[in-house]
């Protein structure tokens, strides 16, 4: 049985959401079997309330999921799509994520595909995130601003290391 793998294709910055409802409506479903744009929540403090709001996680990129053996296929179906630029490569061939990458944006996203807030403390300096999809993953956490309640991760994608911001509320620290 072939698995799924996922394919990361590089978009007009803004143009992410048509790029997938123009995927979902206009491929062949035996090539393509999803489209998918992450998102994460952040707090914003708007006319004196809290407000959450999603924010693209990766923008300029969005996901696809094909049938093993079908990245040349995949390849030939985004040709149609506008707003595409190009599908990620390694050397000829359109490149897939790992496996761990895929568990990853998964694990973070949901099946809503989009990573909620989270919260955590600082004890003595060490973040313990208890509850969101950040629970486990402190070791990715490069950066936090508690001011505008994020945090900066930084993990292996596409090959090399990037970073993204997620929503991370720091309730208490000592």
């Amino acid at each position: 049985m072939a698995k799924d793998l996922w394919y990361a294709a590089q978009v007009r910055t803004g143009s992410e959401e048509s790029v997938r409802r123009q995927c979902l409506d206009r491929t062949s479903h035996g090539v393509l079997k999803d489209c998918c744009v992450f998102y994460y929540e952040e707090k914003r403090h708007i006319r004196g309330e809290w407000v959450i709001q999603e924010r693209l996680l990766f923008p300029g990129y969005v996901f696809f999921v094909a049938k093993e053996g079908y990245g040349k296929e995949t390849e030939e179906e985004l040709r149609n799509i506008d707003g595409v630029r190009k599908l990620l490569r390694i050397g000829d061939e359109p490149a897939a994520l790992t496996g761990e990458e895929v568990d990853f944006l998964k694990e973070l996203g949901g099946k809503a595909q989009t990573v909620e807030m989270s919260e955590g403390i600082i004890e003595q300096s060490v973040i313990k995130v208890y509850s969101g999809p950040l629970v486990g993953k402190e070791k990715y956490i490069r950066k936090i601003d508690r001011h505008k309640r994020r945090a900066m991760l930084e993990m292996p994608m596409f090959g090399e290391m990037r970073k993204m911001q997620v929503g991370l509320e720091i309730v208490a620290k000592s």
